[in-house]
């Protein structure tokens, strides 16, 4: 074949390849055609793409054609300096360059003899990565190498940069698609109803900071027709704390199933969780029994507070009782404390993102502006409470985001 003949072969392939790659939105299906391609292309024995990563300033392979991945600073070698000076490096004998890195070439057992090392950039003009092309067959690289290397760079580099962006849309479609799931699994966790017990009213109601949370509450009926409640807040918000506080749910209920001793549950989960959670994880909670023939609700508050009771002979305010819950094991937990209800006293039980919300001058709404909206909304049914206490909230924070889970129960004596 006459040297005109190549090179528009060499156009030609080029210009497949370019066809190719405008419709290929496999990021590593396209990488390895850019391979392909370049050794075809520049009839060498083997080639490597290096990807830029603007967060690090490293250069990593991704495809390496005989090559295990490599990572290193986008500024050393003979790639480093390709991607600094945007233009063709050419070495024709690799061992006489002290550019080069023999380190790769003793871990695989293959000689490089030379090298062709290329910028990929997009429209932009920002750098995508490099490509280096290696052991030119039976001669060293040369001019039309460097100019079909450009040719090939502009392609590759733009479809590259094409490549790239929708694999991170994909990626967020698919991340976004996880999390509509996990939260369809844990918004089905809540109760599908607020629950009804003679004489009482009760609530209870979640908005979390993001698709998931950390916060739950529960209702459990118990067969001599008391009621188990529980509300719960795990460290953090998002996916992590989801699964932490479904797994503290799960274990309540099993404990429920065997004993409504309080302190021989809180310690049953107390234990349970501190097993299997990192040091830095734990999760607050009230466990309480209501009996409404008794009026009376013992409860176990391990880190879970204020907890306020408001009635017509004025305002209770405790604190928890007892730590939270996975900080440390094998605790001896003491006997429950208890609530008296008299008639049309509401015991208020919210996670801290009500107490903890901020407004742009970081003051936070604060226990005292919950117990004042409780006192004025008193005569209100407590599903329509809990949604203007929300909104009061969101008054106060003026717009600033949510910051954390928000979750309620309310429990009214009715008479």
């Amino acid at each position: 074949m006459s040297q005109l003949e190549q090179e528009n072969e060499n156009l030609r392939r080029i210009l497949d390849i370019a066809r190719y790659m405008a419709v290929t939105t496999d990021l590593d299906v396209l990488l390895g055609t850019i391979v392909e391609a370049a050794c075809e292309v520049l009839d060498c024995d083997r080639a490597t793409i290096f990807l830029y990563d603007s967060t690090t300033n490293e250069l990593y392979s991704r495809v390496a054609k005989g090559v295990d991945a490599i990572r290193f600073p986008a500024d050393k070698g003979i790639a480093g300096q390709a991607a600094q000076e945007r233009d063709c490096v050419n070495v024709p004998d690799a061992y006489a360059d002290a550019r080069f890195n023999p380190e790769v070439d003793k871990e695989t057992g293959y000689n490089t003899r030379n090298l062709l090392t290329f910028p990929l950039e997009n429209i932009q003009g920002n750098l995508i990565g490099v490509l280096q092309a290696l052991n030119k067959k039976d001669k060293p690289f040369g001019g039309e190498d460097e100019e079909l290397a450009r040719v090939l760079s502009a392609q590759a580099g733009v479809a590259l940069d094409r490549g790239r962006l929708l694999e991170q849309f994909a990626e967020k479609q698919r991340m976004q698609r996880d999390l509509d799931i996990a939260r369809e699994i844990q918004q089905a966790l809540f109760p599908k109803q607020n629950p009804v017990v003679e004489g009482y009213e009760i609530a209870g109601w979640n908005r979390s900071a993001d698709e998931t949370g950390g916060d739950a509450y529960d209702f459990i009926r118990l067969d001599d027709g008391r009621l188990a409640i529980c509300l719960a807040d795990a460290t953090g918000h998002g996916i992590g704390a989801a699964l932490l506080i479904a797994q503290g749910r799960s274990l309540l209920r099993a404990m429920l199933s065997v004993t409504q001793d309080l302190p021989t549950i809180a310690g049953g989960v107390n234990d349970l969780l501190a097993e299997d959670l990192a040091d830095d994880r734990f999760v607050t909670a009230f466990i309480g029994i209501l009996d409404p023939q008794a009026h009376t609700i013992e409860y176990i508050s391990g880190g879970q507070g204020p907890l306020i009771l408001v009635g017509p002979d004025g305002v209770e305010n405790r604190t928890a009782n007892a730590m939270p819950f996975a900080v440390i094991p094998e605790i001896e937990y003491e006997p429950p404390k208890r609530f008296d209800f008299s008639p049309g006293a509401t015991l208020v039980l919210l996670t801290d993102g009500f107490y903890e919300a901020a407004d742009p001058r970081k003051e936070q709404f604060g226990e005292d502006r919950v117990i004042e909206f409780v006192k004025q909304k008193a005569a209100l049914p407590l599903v329509q409470l809990i949604e203007g206490l929300q909104a009061d909230v969101e008054t106060f924070t003026q717009g600033c985001p949510q910051a954390d889970d928000l979750t309620a129960v309310l429990i009214r004596r009715n008479r």
